[in-house]
């Protein structure tokens, strides 16, 4: 039986404020599960899309939902928390902004009853919004957030995790100080940094972006985020943005520094070292599923031409080779690409002994 075959936890009707991307996908999963969802959105136009798309159906004036989940701009998500709160005060308010320090205390300033609100956050998104790229499966195997307090009642609770754990999400604990210090570090910096990164690129020679390859790619993909809504995250985090930022500009000297003069006394040392502390530091982050597992690459040659990723695929399941992770890579100019999989190291030799035997050429593996 899979988790979706069974009973969902959130009974009820489940209000959701915001038809943009993570409202609809919420939308989406709850629907597919048989929860009854009623939308609402300021824009006419993208709550018909959510609707049209099957994300749930629109609200109406007499319902009374059980859990509302406000998914609006961090702008106004403390003002539409106090309006939900007051309009339907059976239910238990959550919200999904990035950034919960704020909304919290601005509420708290307004002498709001917050005993029915529990700020979250799910780490899960895309870099294109609005409801036409919303999916259900965006948050399975993410972390959900949830801030509760010492005032929040266990049936609350239970019904926000509830949430999370319905969507295929893993709730994780946290206070909102701790939640705005530690998504500064992992999500609102690198967005800066992608952004920094790729901004270099508008001047640049188009003979140097030919060059380009997938690790570069990598790096600026989230650059392709959306300014308006960057602008308002960053600045209801700005101090622990601020704060990591300081010490990568540090660190960001040190190394032109020693490259400033590579042949200096210690300057090649403090290149290596930095390296090396980016080693450790990928090290530290959680694999597939949450899970501390390493993986190894395999990187195969595949033709351009229609069926041959599936047929690549098809043969790796025939040598009993789970793909835990896949990038592909194109090469300008040429008519075959680069698919590197990922899987686990016992299944590396299996993997490239069977590929080779099918035909398969192996362009490089992580043990070379």
């Amino acid at each position: 039986m899979t988790a979706t075959s069974l009973a969902p936890r959130v009974q009820g009707t489940v209000r959701i404020v915001g038809a943009g991307l993570l409202g609809a996908s919420i939308g989406h999963a709850l629907t597919a599960r048989g929860v009854d969802v009623a939308l609402d959105d300021t824009s006419p136009a993208q709550l018909r899309l959510a609707i049209d798309y099957g994300a749930g159906r629109r609200a109406a004036e007499d319902d009374e939902p059980s859990l509302v989940v406000v998914a609006v701009p961090p702008d106004v998500t403390a003002d539409v928390i106090q309006r939900e709160l007051e309009r339907h005060p059976g239910a238990v308010v959550t919200d999904v902004a990035s950034v919960k320090l704020e909304p919290l205390r601005t509420l708290r300033e307004r002498g709001v009853d917050l005993t029915h609100y529990i700020g979250s956050h799910p780490l899960a998104g895309r870099e294109r919004g609005g409801a036409i790229s919303a999916r259900a499966d965006i948050f399975v195997g993410r972390p959900w957030v949830v801030c509760r307090d010492e005032e929040t009642p266990s049936a609350d609770l239970a019904l926000v995790e509830g949430l999370a754990l319905d969507l295929g999400a893993t709730p994780i604990e946290m206070t909102p100080e701790d939640h705005d210090r530690s998504v500064a570090l992992v999500s609102h910096v690198p967005q800066l940094v992608a952004s920094l990164l790729a901004g270099r690129f508008v001047d640049a020679p188009d003979g140097s972006l030919q060059l380009a390859g997938q690790g570069v790619r990598d790096t600026t993909r989230i650059a392709a985020s959306a300014p308006e809504l960057w602008v308002q995250i960053l600045g209801a985090n700005a101090a622990p943005v601020v704060d990591v930022l300081d010490r990568i500009a540090a660190d960001l000297t040190a190394v032109a520094d020693a490259l400033r003069e590579p042949d200096a006394p210690g300057a090649r040392r403090a290149v290596a070292d930095t390296i090396r502390r980016g080693n450790d530091g990928v090290e530290r982050l959680p694999g597939k599923h949450g899970q501390n597992r390493r993986f190894e690459q395999v990187v195969v040659m595949v033709d351009d031409t229609p069926g041959q990723l599936g047929r690549l695929f098809g043969e790796l399941g025939d040598l009993d080779v789970n793909v835990e992770d896949l990038r592909l890579e194109h090469s300008p100019g040429a008519q075959f690409g680069l698919a590197e999989i990922s899987v686990v190291p016992s299944a590396v030799r299996r993997a490239i002994d069977g590929l080779e035997a099918r035909g398969w050429k192996i362009a490089s593996t992580t043990n070379d």
